[in-house]
């Protein structure tokens, strides 16, 4: 598929030679730099060198001392405490670390995940007639709640208290709970805005350590968590989610919970230590298809369990949910993908609109975004659940999907998200007018550039540019991430010195080994993933363009630097 390359804006001449100067390094790092808005000395320590004591104040954030009070006064009475949470990763780690840091000092205290099928997502009826029956006074809901106005007053009528500790954005109304924590509250003044569900939850116990007199060190523990919780939800690792991310993957790697560990010695390990990518790609998706599949407290059973024994065998269950949920995903994409070929007019669309009543509610927003893969546009996938159509929306670089869906509002029964991944119910019936409706709102308002993926590109350098201390410097951007992506260079008029070659089990990825001409025997090596088609045109000598980010290759004990190509574009 045809990409668009975008290089982003450089950076001012004057500002980039200051901090070149300032720190010590060439123009191209200090460029970096200040694309990540990183301008003076003070910025560029912090942000290479993050420490705790950058953390803010718990007590900055809204409502947070009536939390910590009502917490006090439930130790103080003996009361029961029902943790709660939603089915994915940010939900589920965000209960565990609560229930977790709270246990020593509750003897009645439980979790509750909802069920993605008969109770959906955010705080349920079920759930608080549950707590009602069970003698639970006060909730504590992690990931959701912002806008469960009307359940939070129904809780208060059973006179169940509620705790809300949320990370989206706010409706008009706020809940009327003891104490609502959420950066995002227009009367909220804390400092940063994008913590992770989990992020606002650590909050709340860094702020009940502090009240309790307990160090720093007994809540750091539970970092693994937080970082667990900030890759998977894909918030901006910028400010002090780079502080906790930064300190989480230490945790995480040096001495992850028992049930961290479990899932990660059956996922893999990286020789490296794992990374930001290593969780999105190999812890998440384990936690999250525990709710996919079945329920998402076998989640919280594994990373609260205590007894390594017996967190390998629900790490085992869990992996084996995520292998059932990648043969499920995969079936469906495949046949949507048919369904797409078959019909010449789906094929020619700005969007895609399907529903299959007999696909899978829990993996079809991972079959929306691998459809983006095959056909880059505006995509709803929708299923039969309770009665209703329901689905999941993905879109594409620019285009705001949530402002499309919300056009036909009037159609659904409840609806939610954001510009790019959103998720809807409908009445069956309104099934056709919606897709109609939709296509009519995507063809109005979608500019045809939307419809081709983008390579972000930071800057463009020759190959002569990289060596090791250049690399090095690059390492130190880490953690990478939204809003600090790993920097994407471009190098032009690069061949390949014949050892290229086409890998993988079918010849589909690309091993090159890269020269330019201002110095022809300095060899990079390269990988380009997906991308084996092109081979035959280069094979030749010809001479092509590379996007690219770099990496450390491990083979036969010697590690090498080695080009990660987005894509390749030939003369």
């Amino acid at each position: 598929m045809e990409k668009n390359w975008i290089i982003k804006e450089q950076g001012n001449d004057k500002e980039v030679d200051a901090l070149s100067h300032a720190l010590g390094v060439d123009r191209t790092i200090a460029n970096l730099l200040i694309q990540r808005n990183i301008k003076s000395y003070e910025q560029a320590r912090a942000f290479f060198r993050p420490d705790l004591a950058d953390l803010h104040d718990p007590y900055l954030m809204k409502d947070m001392d009536r939390a910590v009070q009502r917490i006090r006064k439930a130790e103080a009475d003996g009361e029961k405490i029902m943790i709660y949470g939603d089915y994915d990763v940010d939900g589920t780690t965000a209960v565990s670390m609560i229930y977790k840091f709270l246990k020593p000092y509750f003897s009645a205290l439980d979790y509750y995940i909802p069920d993605r099928y008969r109770e959906g997502y955010g705080i349920s009826t079920r759930g608080i007639d549950y707590a009602a029956e069970q003698g639970y006074s006060l909730i504590i809901a992690l990931d959701c709640g912002i806008k469960a106005v009307s359940k939070i007053a129904y809780a208060k009528e059973k006179g169940i208290d509620f705790i809300i500790c949320d990370h989206h954005n706010p409706g008009e109304e706020i809940p009327d709970a003891v104490a609502v924590l959420d950066a995002k509250r227009t009367d909220c003044n804390y400092p940063y805005k994008e913590l992770s569900g989990c992020g606002v939850g650590f909050k709340l116990i860094q702020a009940c350590s502090r009240e309790k007199n307990l160090p720093f060190e007994a809540v750091q523990s539970y970092l693994d968590l937080v970082v667990v919780s900030i890759a998977s939800d894909i918030v901006p690792i910028t400010g002090e989610n780079r502080v906790l991310a930064y300190y989480g993957l230490k945790q995480l790697n040096e001495n992850p919970s028992i049930g961290l560990r479990a899932i990660m010695d059956i996922a893999g390990g990286n020789p490296n230590g794992f990374e930001i990518e290593d969780i999105v790609f190999k812890i998440g998706p384990r936690i999250n298809a525990a709710g996919r599949m079945e329920s998402g407290k076998k989640a919280v059973d594994l990373l609260v369990n205590e007894d390594s024994r017996e967190a390998r065998i629900i790490g085992e269950k869990i992996n084996i949910n995520n292998r059932d949920r990648r043969n499920i995903d995969l079936e469906i994409t495949r046949q949507a993908l048919e369904t797409i070929r078959s019909n010449p007019d789906l094929h020619h669309r700005n969007c895609t609109v399907l529903f299959n009543p007999e696909w899978h509610k829990g993996v079809i927003g991972i079959v929306a975004s691998r459809l983006l893969d095959y056909y880059y546009r505006p995509t709803v996938i929708m299923t039969k659940s309770n009665g209703m159509a329901t689905g999941s929306a993905r879109s594409v670089n620019g285009f705001d999907l949530y402002q499309a869906i919300e056009a036909c509002s009037d159609l659904l029964e409840n609806f939610g998200g954001h510009k790019y991944a959103a998720g809807l119910t409908m009445k069956l019936k309104n099934l056709s007018v919606f897709s109609e409706r939709f296509e009519t709102f995507v063809n109005e308002n979608i500019h045809p550039d939307q419809l081709i993926p983008v390579v972000e590109i930071d800057t463009e350098i020759p190959l002569s540019k990289i060596d090791e201390k250049f690399y090095r410097i690059i390492k130190q951007f880490k953690p990478f991430g939204p809003e600090n992506m790993a920097p994407v260079f471009l190098t032009e008029n690069v061949v390949d010195n014949g050892c290229g070659k086409m890998v993988g089990p079918n010849g589909e990825h690309l091993k090159l080994a890269l020269v330019q001409e201002d110095n022809p025997f300095r060899v990079f090596p390269a990988i380009a993933f997906q991308q084996g088609t092109v081979y035959q045109k280069l094979k030749n000598g010809a001479a092509f363009d590379i996007c690219y980010s770099l990496e450390e290759n491990a083979f036969r004990g010697e590690v090498n630097i080695q080009l990660n190509i987005k894509d390749i574009k030939l003369d």
